[in-house]
């Protein structure tokens, strides 16, 4: 047998140099730069802002959302620059981007965007200076209120609401002719926004609008004005059989604190849909009559959790001691809502023998519970809280009022709530009350070490707070205002020694 040969192979030249990588595509890229900001701040905006100059217009839209997304100021000026960009997605995203970032600089060129082409542009434009809120731009404002666009029309009148001076006015009321409803409705309530006697006046006329969504806002406006010479309106609309402008009349009745409406409200409690019950046994509370805790003991067991959770609101203003136990008996709810309700209903009462009970909340998993929890235990002065809500103080991170988390105990009726960007504010409020205006070292310490975490921006914020703190007709204070009142003087002294 011939012995085997070797077999001979060709070698492969191999390229000269080392090999390129395929560019990306404007896809992938897109996708890096939305992973980029998903901690909420980049200490080098420059990735974003060469995108923003990008050949392709789906990149350089991308890049506009992030950063309005990042709400950062220096991107200010490369987004006003884009807001001439050829393309109109690109356009619209770099004006929500600057109402987002929200500088008075943008007003000029945002201005200047109101007379773009294309309508959905000038959508986001009034929007972005809607969020700016500079009454200087209402003359631009007043001459869009002719658009062609409805749309255009819509987002005006919610720019010049916002803005809520005479001049601002005086251009809203030539939109409450508007042949669109939607239209009618955002210039009511904007209108509705302003504090002067003449304002129930002009909106009365309006719970008669042919549009049902106009006259929920009408209803919306007088309630918040405390119109008493709407009731007779307000209870002519209740009876009505259709149940879609019910709640907004019911709210309306319980902020004007008609005692007329009592037995109206008292048969609206009872009603088939739940959402009706709920607004009823809210304008009931608001009243504080005794028909309010009958009601409220009645639905209690209600088969709805929003309306268990509106009875132990109700019991919180109408109650009293006697409740205690009903309100104790809700704590252990399955529903979130109820509890939350029952937290507050606690703190309201003044309930101090719960207090214990009260702190187990804290760790609920909802933070809609774990809020009202903090308020009502500050608001009991509970001096056996104090260690758990600093814990709680050095556990949260102050929020965004944008940040919505969902509440997923009701798939059927899913809930967004923003108590997780409260929950700070809430906690540097209660310890403050904890310390009953007296230095506490121990409190005091964490407040200061917490707030020499905090920007100037961020202090000189308006404080979040629950529920129970939020005044229709006021200011919220801001977190400064709020570290101030927690730590005395003489514990700063202290603290700087």
């Amino acid at each position: 047998m011939a012995p085997r040969t070797a077999r001979t192979t060709r070698s492969r030249k191999s390229p000269a140099g080392p090999r390129r990588r395929p560019a990306e595509t404007p896809s992938r890229r897109a996708a890096k730069i939305r992973a980029s900001i998903e901690r909420g701040r980049l200490d080098d905006l420059s990735p974003l802002l060469v995108a923003l100059n990008d050949p392709s217009p789906g990149l350089r839209q991308t890049a506009a959302v992030a950063l309005g997304l990042l709400k950062d100021p220096r991107a200010r000026s490369s987004l006003a620059a884009a807001l001439t960009d050829p393309d109109a997605a690109v356009r619209a995203s770099a004006a929500e981007a600057l109402g987002g970032i929200g500088r008075a600089e943008s007003r000029e060129p945002l201005e200047t965007a109101l007379g773009d082409a294309d309508p959905r542009v000038r959508v986001r434009v009034a929007g972005a200076l809607r969020a700016l809120a500079d009454p200087r731009s209402v003359p631009a404002l007043a001459e869009r209120t002719d658009d062609p666009s409805p749309e255009v029309r819509q987002a005006v009148a919610g720019a010049l609401g916002a803005v809520g001076t005479d001049e601002a006015a005086r251009a809203l009321v030539a939109l409450f002719g508007d042949p669109s409803d939607r239209v009618r409705r955002e210039a009511v309530l904007g209108f509705g926004r302003r504090t002067d006697a003449e304002v129930a006046a002009t909106v009365r006329p309006f719970l008669n609008d042919p549009a049902r969504r106009v006259r929920v806002a009408a209803a919306v406006v007088l309630g918040r004005h405390r119109d008493r010479a709407s009731v007779p309106i307000l209870l002519e609309r209740l009876a009505v059989p259709e149940t879609w402008e019910k709640p907004a009349v019911l709210v309306a009745l319980g902020r004007i604190g008609a005692p007329e409406a009592v037995p109206a409200l008292v048969g609206a409690s009872d009603h088939p849909a739940h959402w009706v019950r709920v607004c009823a046994l809210h304008a009931l509370g608001d009243l504080g009559v005794p028909e309010a805790r009958t009601a409220a003991l009645a639905h209690v067991v209600d088969p709805s959790w929003a309306v268990r959770g509106a009875a132990a609101i109700a019991l919180g203003a109408a109650g009293g001691p006697d409740d205690l136990s009903v309100l104790l008996q809700l704590l252990h709810d399955v529903h979130p809502w109820p509890r939350r309700g029952a937290t507050y209903a606690i703190g309201r009462l003044g309930l101090t023998e719960a207090a214990p009970r009260v702190r187990e909340e804290l760790t609920d998993p909802v933070a809609e519970v774990k809020l009202a929890a903090i308020w009502t235990l500050g608001r009991l002065a509970d001096d056996g809280a104090r260690e758990e809500l600093v814990r709680l103080l050095y556990g949260v991170r102050p929020g965004d009022a944008d940040e919505l988390a969902g509440i997923e105990a009701d798939p059927e009726e899913p809930l967004r709530s923003d108590a997780e960007s409260r929950l700070f504010d809430a906690a540097v409020q209660a310890l403050g009350r904890l310390c009953h205006g007296s230095p506490d070292p121990f409190v005091h310490r964490a407040l200061a070490e917490v707030r020499g975490r905090l920007s100037d921006e961020e202090l000189d914020r308006l404080a979040r707070l629950p529920l129970p703190e939020i005044v229709a007709d006021g200011t919220a204070p801001t977190l400064r205002a709020l570290f101030e009142t927690a730590i005395p003087s003489s514990a700063d002294d202290e603290d700087a020694g």
